[in-house]
């Protein structure tokens, strides 16, 4: 990597019409997916708490932990496509930078939805034993996922390294481990384990929440990531 000329930058994500190219979208799906999230999390909480915290106050952190890390994401990736600003202020240290900034808020995804999921647990209409395997069955290839991830894809291109380095631009698509079934395994299964969480414990919020957060993935990926593929691979 030190072959790399930094900062990496497109002129064509250099204007504030590409900055903010399909955010009206993924604001117009937080609009839409959070009162309907609430609504069907909401019969059944207002009773339970865990270490002390409401499942109403847990749910809170739930959805909006989710959204203030994607809107870091769409500012850092945009601001570092077109102006590479990150790399202007901390160089060499760009990556590292933005992974102190990342991985505390992927890993409070999970923790706050097991918050959620403690304190309303039991509340979800369905035997538990159902709702253990069905957890069981989701969590493989969740895990296999993560696995794959570590193992093949590695962890900092998974942050969104190509946003920084060219040399990770230059890198073959990976088609092994759960990779070799689909090139965006980490949207599509990698959630899953979110939802294993909320069937484990029985509770009908949580699962509504891992719902909402697989769903506004997809809403980031489509409105941010999709078209910044676009310019950094256009072949």
């Amino acid at each position: 990597m030190k072959s790399d000329k930094l900062p990496v930058e497109y002129k064509e994500a250099r204007t504030l019409k590409y900055f903010f190219h399909r955010q009206i979208w993924s604001l117009f799906a937080v609009l839409i997916l959070v009162p309907i999230t609430w609504s069907f999390a909401i019969p059944v909480m207002g009773e339970g708490s865990w270490m002390g915290i409401t499942d109403i106050t847990w749910f809170w952190f739930a959805v909006g932990v989710p959204i203030v890390h994607q809107v870091v994401v769409w500012i850092v990736f945009r601001g570092q496509l077109g102006w590479g600003f990150l790399t202007k202020l901390f160089g060499k240290y760009d990556l590292l930078v933005w992974a102190i900034v990342f991985l505390p808020f992927l890993i409070a995804r999970v923790i706050i939805i097991l918050g959620l999921a403690r304190s309303s647990s039991n509340t979800l209409a369905l035997p538990q034993n159902i709702a253990f395997s069905i957890g069981f069955i989701l969590a493989i290839p969740a895990i296999y996922t993560l696995w794959s991830v570590f193992r093949y894809f590695g962890l900092i291109r998974a942050l969104g390294a190509d946003h920084f380095r060219l040399s990770y631009r230059k890198m073959p698509l990976v088609k092994e481990g759960i990779f070799r079934f689909s090139s965006n395994s980490m949207y599509s299964f990698a959630f899953l384990l979110l939802w294993s969480i909320a069937l484990f414990q029985g509770s009908q919020p949580a699962l509504i929440v891992a719902i909402f957060q697989h769903a506004y993935i997809w809403v980031h990926y489509f409105c941010t990531e999709k078209p910044d593929m676009e310019i950094i691979y256009p072949d």
